[in-house]
């Protein structure tokens, strides 16, 4: 009989070690493109903006140390809080409308059962698959006082408005704003939401209806409890998306009429990159500004919303 060959002590951690090297190796190259890319993009351009709000520079010419005289000049400019307000306005109002329109939508296909459900399911997520400028856009058109489907769709129920430019009017161009908003977000969570919803087993619902519970009964004792979860994440990066977002209001109306729609993100943009002398200290001031607007938002929201979970 053939002898199997013996393997030293020496042998086995020297095998082992190999196999921990090539592991830690495998890890390396799969995390490090990830890894550098988040160093490049977001960690190195976070220090420099830090670096940046001490100083006063234009982006090109000399710069100039100013210690704190960025953040003190920030904490007294009107135009900072008055963009700011417009900020915790959006916050508080479109969130949950996101959230309530695509928990209904998602709860409707979810539990009826109708032909075209797949087709409303490709037209609710419709508007996610266009961009920001064009979704703006489309709405600019919509708003518009001469050609706007809006104003036309007003006459045709008899409320004639004349040629009211909706987006032009401090009264109403900021409350325009929202719709857009809304519209563009709804069919990622609507998706999102008739996910988590496919999961709940349908013997809950048959058990809830035997007992006479009606729709409304089902959302809020059974739905929304089991989900609860997922609606808490979304509401998280919704509210945070919504108060650096600024993308819709610079194509809508680049914070105008006369700053009754800017808001922070487009303010400090505007200082850094909009016409006329640019200030990249002081923007990099209000960045940071924003940055622990947003983490603290982060923990109010963690601590205002348990992360439970039901099981069922």
């Amino acid at each position: 009989m053939k002898e199997m060959p013996v393997t030293t002590p020496h042998q086995g951690s020297s095998w082992q070690k190999k196999a921990k090297f090539q592991k830690l190796m495998f890890i390396l190259m799969a995390i490090t493109p990830a890894f550098g890319g988040y160093v490049l993009f977001t960690l190195y351009p976070n220090i420099l903006s830090i670096y940046y709000s001490v100083l006063d520079w234009n982006g090109i010419g000399q710069k100039t140390y100013v210690g704190l005289l960025n953040f003190k000049n920030m904490f007294q400019d009107y135009y900072v809080w008055r963009a700011l307000w417009h900020n915790i306005l959006f916050m508080i109002t479109i969130p949950p409308l996101v959230i309530f329109i695509s928990l209904i939508l998602a709860y409707v296909l979810t539990n009826k059962s109708y032909k075209g459900s797949s087709i409303l399911k490709v037209v609710f997520f419709f508007p996610n698959v266009l961009s920001t400028v064009a979704v703006s856009l489309l709405w600019a058109f919509i708003y518009d006082g001469t050609f706007g489907l809006l104003n036309a769709g007003l006459r045709l129920i008899g409320l004639d408005v004349g040629n009211f430019y909706w987006l032009g009017e401090k009264s109403t161009a900021l409350w325009a704003t929202i719709p857009p908003s809304v519209w563009g977000l709804v069919g990622f969570y609507f998706v999102i939401f008739l996910n988590a919803m496919a999961t709940i087993p349908k013997s809950l619902y048959e058990a809830a209806t035997l007992e006479g519970a009606n729709h409304m009964n089902k959302l809020f004792s059974i739905t929304i409890p089991l989900i609860t979860p997922i609606i808490r994440v979304a509401a998280l990066f919704l509210m945070l998306g919504v108060f650096k977002g600024f993308e819709n209001i610079l194509i809508l109306t680049n914070g105008g009429p006369s700053g009754s729609t800017d808001v922070i993100g487009l303010y400090m943009f505007n200082i850094a990159f909009g016409s006329g002398s640019h200030n990249y200290g002081y923007a990099s001031a209000i960045g940071m500004f924003l940055f622990v607007i947003m983490v603290g938002a982060k923990l109010v929201i963690d601590k205002f919303t348990a992360n439970k979970s039901s099981e069922y």
